[in-house]
């Protein structure tokens, strides 16, 4: 669903200046049809998520160069989701890459007979995250004022105005407005490409990176595609912050992954915690890591974060210990709505 950048042209050579504002898709598929004779790419300008399994059905193999977790895990999810063992030809070779910087990754998983993605997701660097007290009263750094401009400026101004980090004039707002904080706490370094780059949690692109990680991806579509060779198994890391160095290696199952996995994971908490410090905990927790979580058991809803009158209804459940409304063993079933599968979590208490 991504548009062309002017910063995208210094590492690719499917854009051109004056495709600059166009969908990356469209002029990408362009592009190869017009290079390759008798070729056929068909662009879909949108998100991944708004296609249904008879839409991911049809390919052979799956090749993904998203850009960001939450996609990749949707995507994973309905990959092994569609998974049918009485049609073999349901299971849909995923081969995932990404780069991050100087560093890099491709992968190769066969749904519901390698690892796939949930399994791995505490490999994953969390993103940086300030404290709000930080930002609001002693900002240091030029991303502290960006990030009080976006989290605490624009919904105090804006109101319920939802923040569109791929609108230029909404970036601009943020800008003049980090920029002004910075001048009044004598902050340098607040620049139009860095508020763009902390709202959309952006990492410079390396050119080296992005071509090494492609031509990986490309060589295990070839391999899986025509049997030549053994391909992946299953996972390949580059690292190109001092010099260069890859590892492969292969990466294995969680009995507890909820996605391909099917035992409850278990978490201990204290009895004195409260439903939201559990829901703090299953956002930052590294094997979790889901946004938005709302909680409910068998026979009884806990929080839900949609639909609003649910949500009114469950937020007294934030302030009551979590041992007011669960016995020791008990288990609870996480949900997202940026995820297609549900996390199921066994409570043991310290």
């Amino acid at each position: 669903m991504d548009t062309i950048d002017i910063s995208n042209l210094n590492r690719q050579f499917l854009f051109r200046p004056k495709d600059v504002g166009k969908p990356k898709a469209i002029v990408a598929a362009e592009f190869i049809m017009n290079r390759v004779p008798g070729v056929k790419v068909t662009p879909y300008f949108g998100k991944i998520q708004d296609k249904d399994e008879d839409y991911y059905m049809q390919f052979n193999i799956i090749v993904c160069g998203l850009d960001s977790v939450e996609a990749r895990r949707w995507i994973n999810a309905t990959l092994v989701n569609m998974v049918d063992d009485d049609n073999p030809e349901s299971l849909k070779p995923l081969i995932d890459g990404g780069t991050e910087g100087f560093k890099g990754q491709a992968r190769v998983i066969l749904p519901q007979l390698t690892s796939c993605y949930e399994c791995s997701l505490d490999m994953l660097n969390k993103p940086t995250a300030f404290p709000i007290c930080t930002i609001a009263n002693t900002p240091r750094l030029p991303e502290h004022c960006i990030e009080w401009a976006s989290v605490l400026e624009w919904p105090r101004v804006y109101g319920d105005k939802r923040l569109d980090t791929d609108d230029p004039e909404h970036i601009n707002w943020l800008y003049n407005i980090a920029l002004k904080r910075a001048k009044e706490f004598k902050i340098e370094g607040v620049t139009w490409s860095l508020t763009q780059g902390v709202v959309k949690n952006i990492i410079p692109a390396i050119a080296s990176t992005n071509a090494i990680i492609a031509a990986s991806c490309c060589n295990e579509a070839f391999k899986i595609a025509t049997s030549a060779a053994a391909y992946l198994n299953n996972y390949f890391m580059l690292i190109g912050t001092d010099g260069v160095y890859s590892y492969t290696f292969e990466h294995e199952r969680r009995k507890d992954c909820p996605v391909c996995g099917g035992e409850s994971l278990d978490i201990t908490v204290g009895k004195e915690w409260t439903v939201e410090r559990l829901i703090e905990m299953l956002v930052e927790k590294e094997d979790i890591q889901i946004k938005r979580p709302s909680l409910s058991t068998s026979k009884k809803q806990i929080y839900f974060q949609a639909p609003p009158q649910l949500e009114q209804a469950t937020r007294p459940n934030l302030e009551m210990k979590v041992s007011e409304l669960l016995e020791d063993g008990d288990e609870i079933t996480v949900t997202s709505s940026t995820l297609p599968f549900n996390l199921s979590l066994r409570i043991k208490y310290t």
